[in-house]
């Protein structure tokens, strides 16, 4: 054990010395070049003709090699990026700003586990995890003008830090890194927040449709793709070896498993679980000597302390900041509540997740992904499912501790006792699932799984509490709505009813509003200025679309009472979303409702000389290459957007907000890769991707799919290589 720490307290320390000591590129061994240009040989990328690379290899491991050094091609700087977060060094090009977040990796993932787990791993996992590294460093081997922010040699075990392709693959509880921040600087007030790049200005998430044959034209299975992320934070790509892969879907930057997408058997859409899979533990801690113990059991144990070397820069200097942190047997102490030190259990990342993302990739139909769910290391996803048999299929979430279902797991438990410990893991089978339900379809939207079937739905009562936790949301109600009335569906029908533009939280939000409009005195200063605006929202079908002029009034006014609307001040704790909205509407005053509207009226009188916005002339979409410092800009190209936030129930999502120095708002969080997929004798599919597949601003293939993203107009998948063949761009090997 004292190794191990020693390992994490001083390998981030060597590489980064290691990082500095090199100049533009790493220094590769001349025999190390060479096993890479020989591997290089065995992989042909084709490009499609929208840049789509399809990698071609002999085995698992040349694709891998050839997957990586493409992801590179396509943007590097996010590939990286995502590794010097998880290696927890971000601070080292950001700032002193990104310490906590950084001091909030460290503590949850530690590269020890990692290469250790790198050093047991059975020896097919080795080959892919030794491609992955040489892929991309054979990438800045062949590009030598390309500068590192930070990594300029990538280790086989960076794969084993982050085994999940989830975008909030970060399980903490609620503990926040402000948190952390308040606790280990000893700042109980904070002058300036950390930021908290797990959580979105609105709650957004993914969807996922499935629809088995009773409700298909030609009685086949149809999958419906939807992650909501980031902009630009997968790509899509397609793999093919003679070792049996043969994948198409969405890869999160510098992973090397499809995350989302679809084989020639099955495909799966993941959706960010709210099942609870992390808790936090109320620790009865007092001083001992120079350190502390924690009671447990009627007894006291020490509580491990550990040094964490953490570096930010500053002034173009690296400094050093060392901080001791705490560790009960329940896992890292990240928290103070009513003066408790709280500590968090989870597991973050483990080898056998990264097994799991992997085969599942390889599944053969619903028995066979059904084996790969039984390793139970899922940690953060809801899987949506679909086979060339016509079976659909539905988990909510999968790595599942066994606890008391008695106690309360969503709040912090007592950790002075045996009785709140894990007592292992469910089986895949007791986790709650759905297989081909009578109604026909299955829906996620990150919304309870009690609705995802609509009447073929799971009853809530055969499960414990902590695994379906999940409320319900505007986006889910309106899924409902819409695939409850469908049939005879289509890959054209289903990707109309993905695009269902119906906003559901003004049904019961707009009510509200001409309620309290009517209770106003006719004779009140602001009752001729809004008489219009609310007589507009009255008559509005609730629809968004960039002509909509309702729309915008609409969702500037409900951002303004949405922390009312969420607060517990307005509507107590224990509901969801939704129950929250319908509790707002009924019991807000006029002015909680009114007065923001008046502000919204006045903010965009002021913004644009007239309140009377259409939707698409505020809300844009332009693409960004993720530069640091690079801003959006009213003065540039932008193109209109009729989509909104999920948030209101938008089942295709476009966040957007007005950003630093606009008047505009600009998407940048939402529909991301879209993909729907039929299983028929051969695989049949459309796909969308946001703005294009390059971060190059130079490449044709940066903004090529930005108009037809904003419209909702998809491109055929060439998922076959005879298809491939006939729109072929560019056939080379890695380095050429």
């Amino acid at each position: 054990m004292r190794s191990l720490l020693c390992l994490v307290f001083v390998l981030p320390l060597y590489l980064s010395a290691q990082d500095r000591g090199q100049k533009t590129t790493a220094e590769f061994s001349s025999q190390y070049i060479a096993q890479l240009k020989l591997r290089a040989k065995a992989v042909t990328i084709i490009r499609d003709n929208w840049g789509i690379p399809h990698i071609y290899g002999k085995t698992d491991a040349d694709v891998v090699f050839g997957l990586m050094y493409a992801q590179c091609e396509d943007d590097f700087k996010r590939v990286e990026m995502n590794y010097i977060e998880k290696l927890g060094r971000t601070a080292e090009i950001r700032g002193e700003s990104e310490l906590y977040n950084d001091l909030l990796i460290r503590m949850l993932i530690d590269s020890a586990d990692a290469i250790n787990d790198y050093r047991k791993s059975p020896e097919w996992l080795k080959k892919l995890l030794q491609a992955h590294a040489d892929g991309i460093n054979y990438y800045l081997y062949t590009h030598p003008t390309v500068k590192p922010a930070l990594l300029k040699k990538f280790y086989p075990w960076y794969q084993l830090l982050w085994t999940d392709g989830s975008i909030g693959a970060i399980n903490t509880g609620t503990v926040t890194a402000n948190d952390l921040k308040r606790f280990y600087s000893g700042d109980g007030h904070l002058s300036a927040e950390v930021a908290n790049r797990y959580a979105g200005d609105l709650p957004s998430g993914s969807n996922g449709f499935a629809f088995g044959p009773s409700r298909t034209a030609s009685g086949n299975a149809i999958l419906y793709i939807n992650p909501h992320v980031t902009f630009y934070f997968r790509p899509e790509v397609a793999v093919q070896s003679e070792e049996g892969l043969h994948a198409y879907g969405a890869v999160t930057w510098g992973q090397f498993f499809v995350y989302q997408g679809f084989n020639e058997h099955c495909g799966w859409m993941h959706t960010s679980s709210n099942a609870d899979v992390a808790d936090m533990y109320l620790e009865k801690v007092s001083p001992k000597g120079k350190g502390y113990v924690y009671t447990y059991d009627g007894k006291t144990r020490p509580v491990t302390e550990k040094m964490i070397a953490l570096r930010y820069l500053s002034n173009g200097q690296l400094i050093t900041k060392n901080i001791k942190t705490f560790y009960t047997h329940h896992g890292p102490v990240m928290a103070q509540r009513d003066g408790q030190w709280v500590s968090v259990k989870a597991v973050n990342r483990s080898l056998q997740s990264l097994v799991q993302s992997w085969q599942r990739t390889k599944a053969k139909g619903l028995e066979d992904y059904k084996k790969n769910m039984e390793l139970a290391s899922n940690m953060s996803n809801n899987t949506v499912f679909a086979d060339n048999k016509g079976n659909i299929a539905y988990w909510h979430g999968n790595f599942m501790p066994k606890r008391d279902p008695d106690i309360n797991w969503n709040n912090p438990v007592d950790g002075s006792t045996s009785a709140t410990e894990w007592r292992g893991l469910h089986k895949a089978e007791e986790v709650l699932h759905i297989y081909n339900p009578a109604s026909g379809w299955i829906q996620n939207c990150n919304s309870t799984p009690f609705t995802a079937a609509g009447i073929s739905s799971p009853k809530k009562e055969a499960y414990p509490h902590y695994m379906a936790p999940d409320g319900e949301n505007f986006r889910g109600i309106n899924a409902v709505k819409v695939l409850s009335s469908g049939d005879r569906y289509t890959l054209d029908k289903v990707i109309t009813a993905g695009y269902d533009p119906h906003l559901a939280a003004f049904d019961v939000l707009v009510p509200a509003l001409t309620n309290a409009y009517r209770q106003m005195d006719t004779t009140e200063s602001n009752y001729r200025l809004l008489s219009e605006p609310v007589a507009l929202l009255a008559a509005w079908d609730r629809n968004t679309s960039v002509q909509s002029i309702a729309t915008t009034l609409a969702i500037e006014w409900a951002q303004k009472i949405w922390p009312t609307v969420l607060s517990g001040a307005v509507a107590g704790n224990g509901m969801d979303e939704v129950e929250k909205t319908k509790y707002f509407a009924l019991h807000a005053t006029p002015s909680q409702v009114l007065t923001p509207m008046v502000a919204t009226l006045n903010e965009l009188q002021q913004k644009f000389g007239t309140w009377k916005m259409p939707w698409g002339d505020i809300n844009r979409y332009q693409r960004l290459t993720g530069n640091l410092n690079e801003t959006y800009d009213d003065t540039k190209p932008s193109i209109p957007s009729g989509f909104a936030a999920s948030t209101w129930g938008c089942l295709p999502s476009f966040v957007s907000r007005a950003q630093r120095g606009t008047k505009l708002r600009y998407g940048y969080n939402g529909n991301s890769f879209i993909c729907a997929v039929e299983f028929g004798k051969k695989v049949v599919a459309k796909s969308l991707l946001a703005g294009g597949e390059s971060g190059d601003v130079n490449s044709k293939h940066f903004g090529d799919q930005a108009l037809m993203y904003t419209r909702g107009q998809f491109k055929d998948v060439l998922f076959y290589k005879e298809d491939v063949l006939k729109y072929v761009e560019r056939t080379y090997h890695p380095g050429e």
